[in-house]
C-alpha cells in the first residue's frame, strides 16, 4: 500500500523560507512523476510544482506562475522524498501543502497517491 506524509509546514512571517518534504511509504518515489499542490480556503486547489521520474532525469515539469523563482521541488532518492524548497514566501502562500505522486496529464495535474497535507502559514 503506497503511502505520502507531507511534512515540514508551520507558521513563518512574510520573506522566510521553509521546506516540505515528502516521505513514501509502499513504494519508491523515484519510479513516479511527483508533484505538489495546494489549497486556500475557499479557492480551488492549485498545482505548484511537478518533478519528472528518476528514469526521465529528474526534470522539473511544471511550475506554476505565482511561485516562478521563488519554490523550488528536488528528489532525495536516500531518503525515498520529494522536497519542495519555499523562500521569499509571501501571504498569498498560506494554504495545506499536498504532495502526489503517480502523476500525468498537463501540469501534472492527475495523480494516483495523495497525501494528508500540511499546513503552511505566512503572516506577520
Amino acid at each position: 500500500q503506497v503511502q505520502l506524509v507531507e511534512s515540514g509546514g508551520g507558521l513563518v512571517q512574510p520573506g522566510d523560507s521553509l521546506r516540505l518534504s515528502c516521505a513514501a511509504s509502499g513504494t519508491t518515489l523515484d519510479r513516479y512523476d511527483v508533484a505538489w499542490f495546494r489549497q486556500a480556503p475557499g479557492k480551488e486547489r492549485e498545482g505548484v510544482s511537478c518533478i519528472s521520474s528518476s528514469d526521465r532525469n529528474d526534470r522539473n515539469l511544471y511550475s506554476g506562475d505565482s511561485v516562478k523563482g521563488r519554490f523550488t521541488i528536488s528528489r532525495d532518492k536516500a531518503k525515498n522524498t520529494v522536497n519542495l524548497h519555499m523562500s521569499m514566501l509571501k501571504p498569498e502562500d498560506t494554504a495545506v501543502y499536498y504532495c502526489a505522486a503517480d502523476c500525468g496529464g498537463y501540469a501534472c495535474y492527475l495523480c494516483g497517491y495523495w497525501g494528508q497535507g500540511t499546513q503552511v502559514n505566512v503572516s506577520a
